[in-house]
């Protein structure tokens, strides 16, 4: 049923994008209701639609499936209305309301009506800046499904999407240069991608505004704030000076919360010294229990939007939590002999092209943030510099964009021994599945990741990489 401008451009639309298994009848009674030419699977009937008889008689000769009412009068349309009432109450009715009347269609249970303000009202509240793209008729049409646009100095850009944590929500597509992507774990997102992703409205909403946030406000996106273990196992002595080094991280963070859980207390004294520390955005709390300390700390890190777990490499190496923070892919911290306070360099050492390109993004974003110089070493016993290569344009080309620099150095050398010899650096890595501790492969190898545990002189961030599938 069909008069008005909204009708002709629908008909239009229908005669454009045709679908082959469908027929469509238009009544109508206004010449120029039609346009000029349409699709072969249209049928115009001239008719007056708010006639009982003439309606009655249309629907008796053929079977619909749906009807359409996109009329420009009111009256016409409740007449149509009350004329289907009269014909067949269950016959599936798609009214469009042009009109500020709410009641129209109201009280028919088979009639779905679209409100053409609200539309319009959707359509531009959508072109604001700041506010994410959501599906209107798909899936429940509550905003499960959203398109994000990266914008450049954005906290995801370059960044493999198998290195982000994505619970309760999953990346289904990514468009770039007008392509369409399915993406892999490796898949790295760059500046002006968009991506479609579908989950619960709440997280999706919280995730929008992650996206959105530009760097130097490590050590998101992978959480918001920053967990201190302390396991009184192997940290008693240590327990004040990691929190102070905790503390000083926090003080140069903006906006961050500490959480400090303490598990197999043995000291008394030392629990009370550490509770001192407590303030507004400082936590600490206590296990006595020695049983389901892995689930406690995943609930904690959960709970409080953990990004950044610091602890001693002894405790990390404990009761599962190194397979545990791999899982969850959050950024680990381990203390060195060295406190951070004395780092006045970033090192990464080079490996894999994969991983150097994941983590990238995260060392950029950490030396800023604590005003550290960044070194990315190329040291191969075999000299091998030209594998390499890719990589180094890679991070050359996140200078610019970041606006800071960084010293490249390659040199014929065991990474090893270079690194020990070298003082008051923070050590960037990519978080290994499989981190090797005191094995007999470490006597053999020459390969960073296998010291990584073994090493104590200098602190050390892990960062979740991509895994490649496949």
């Amino acid at each position: 049923m069909a008069s008005g401008s909204i009708a002709k451009h629908f008909i239009e639309w229908v005669s454009k994008n045709r679908v082959a298994e469908n027929h469509y009848y238009v009544t109508c009674y206004k010449a120029d209701t039609t346009p000029h030419k349409m699709g072969k699977n249209i049928t115009r009937i001239d008719a007056d639609p708010t006639s009982f008889s003439k309606l009655s008689r249309i629907m008796a000769e053929t079977k619909f499936s749906n009807l359409f009412i996109v009329m420009e009068d009111i009256e016409d349309a409740q007449y149509v209305l009350k004329n289907i009432a009269l014909i067949n109450t269950k016959m599936r009715v798609i009214l469009v309301n042009q009109w500020d009347d709410d009641n129209i269609g109201k009280d028919q249970d088979n009639v779905t009506v679209v409100h053409t303000a609200a539309l319009i009202a959707a359509h531009l509240y959508d072109q604001l800046p700041n506010v994410p793209l959501v599906a209107q008729n798909v899936g429940l049409g509550q905003g499960e499904v959203m398109e994000v646009h990266i914008p450049f100095g954005s906290s995801y850009a370059y960044r493999h999407i198998g290195s982000i944590l994505q619970r309760k929500w999953k990346i289904a597509a990514l468009y770039r240069d007008g392509k369409q992507i399915l993406p892999t774990n490796a898949t790295m997102i760059k500046p002006n991608d968009t991506l479609l992703i579908v989950g619960k409205p709440m997280v999706l909403d919280g995730v929008y505004k992650t996206i959105n946030k530009r760097m130097g406000l490590f050590p998101e996106p992978f959480g918001k704030d920053i967990y201190l273990l302390l396991d009184c196992r192997y940290d008693t002595k240590e327990a004040i000076t990691y929190l102070q080094e905790a503390l000083f991280l926090l003080e140069k963070l903006e906006h961050k919360s500490l959480f400090v859980r303490i598990i197999y207390p043995n000291n008394f004294a030392l629990l009370d010294a550490l509770k001192a520390y407590e303030s507004d955005n400082i936590t600490v709390a206590i296990s006595y229990e020695n049983e389901g300390i892995e689930d406690l700390i995943e609930f904690d890190i959960h709970e409080y939007d953990i990004g950044l777990v610091m602890n001693s490499i002894a405790a990390f190496e404990a009761d599962g939590l190194k397979e545990t923070l791999f899982d969850l892919k959050k950024l680990v911290y381990l203390f060195g002999n060295r406190p951070l306070v004395e780092s006045t360099t970033s090192v990464i050492l080079m490996s894999e092209n994969e991983k150097m390109e994941s983590i990238s993004s995260t060392a950029f974003d950490i030396s800023e943030t604590l005003g550290l110089s960044l070194s990315l070493c190329d040291f191969d016993p075999e000299g091998d510099f030209e594998s390499k290569k890719m990589i180094v344009e890679h991070y050359e080309t996140l200078t610019h964009i970041f606006n800071m620099e960084i010293n490249i150095e390659q040199k014929i050398a065991n990474p090893i021994r270079e690194l020990a010899h070298m003082n008051h650096i923070l050590q960037i890595a990519p978080f290994e599945e499989h981190l090797n501790s005191h094995t007999f492969r470490t006597l053999i190898s020459s390969k960073v990741q296998d010291f990584l545990l073994t090493t104590t002189k200098h602190p050390k961030l892990l960062v979740p990489f991509a895994i490649t599938e496949g």
